[in-house]
């Protein structure tokens, strides 16, 4: 298999190409002051992801801004800590604040010219706008998670895609993955069939973060530990 053989790569776009832990962590500052125990960066990220995806199996259709807003609350909840209905909304559109990787939009400038570019992403559609300005690039297709009414790890947010890819002329054996969760993206691209490159930004890092476990672990077509190193990876491809 060689980088260059795809005609579209597929983006996770949180926790990939943007640095979403930091801007969990930046906006949850407000309630993780008001602990009465301090916990660690990899803790307040490990119990986000577990409310994250609870709620994601019990609500699938609901946006993900909508979706942040409960699962701020229910770790004030956890942590006994009080909060109002307008500080939940607040968290919960936060996402436009979340910063890109240094790397991302320079990456993905030089890649539009050798692939397209497709956004599969467990998202809500206001909040991806906001994100995608960071980006700086014209994806060619966007899939949002709001679009799908589910959100990944599903099978039915891939099978969306490659239904939707379909009336772009792109098929199956022509994409690739590219993405930095094993438990929302590498693990179903296995099950599909689809060829998938992963993006270990957490590389330096224990444990999963606002990840979930991903139990048995994926395998990997391509391995990064950051876009650029993709990037890099492509040219020396192209050019020896």
């Amino acid at each position: 298999m060689k980088i260059t053989q795809f005609k579209a790569l597929i983006f996770d776009c949180y926790g990939t190409l943007v640095d979403w832990e930091t801007g969990m962590i930046e906006a949850l500052a407000p309630l993780t002051a008001r602990l009465t125990k301090p916990l660690s960066r990899d803790e307040i990220l490990e119990a986000h992801a577990r409310y994250e995806s609870s709620q994601q199996h019990w609500t699938p259709a609901m946006r993900y801004c909508d979706l942040l807003s409960i699962v701020y609350k229910r770790l004030a909840e956890e942590w006994g800590i009080a909060v109002t209905h307008a500080e939940c909304e607040v968290y919960g559109h936060s996402v436009k604040n979340w910063p890109a990787f240094s790397d991302s939009a320079e990456s993905l400038q030089y890649l539009k010219d050798h692939y397209k570019l497709v956004i599969l992403s467990n998202v809500d559609n206001a909040s991806f706008s906001a994100s995608n300005e960071k980006l700086g690039v014209e994806f060619d297709a966007i899939y949002t998670a709001e679009d799908v009414g589910s959100y990944k790890p599903l099978d039915r947010n891939y099978e969306y895609m490659l239904e939707m890819l379909k009336t772009l002329g792109i098929e199956k054996h022509e994409i690739m993955h590219t993405a930095q969760s094993s438990f929302h993206d590498h693990k179903p691209a296995n099950r599909l069939g689809i060829a998938n490159c992963w993006i270990n930004r957490r590389h330096a890092q224990k444990g999963y973060g606002a990840n979930m476990h991903p139990g048995e672990m994926p395998t990997y077509d391509f391995s990064f530990t950051s876009m650029a190193d993709l990037v890099d990876a492509h040219r020396q491809a192209v050019h020896g």
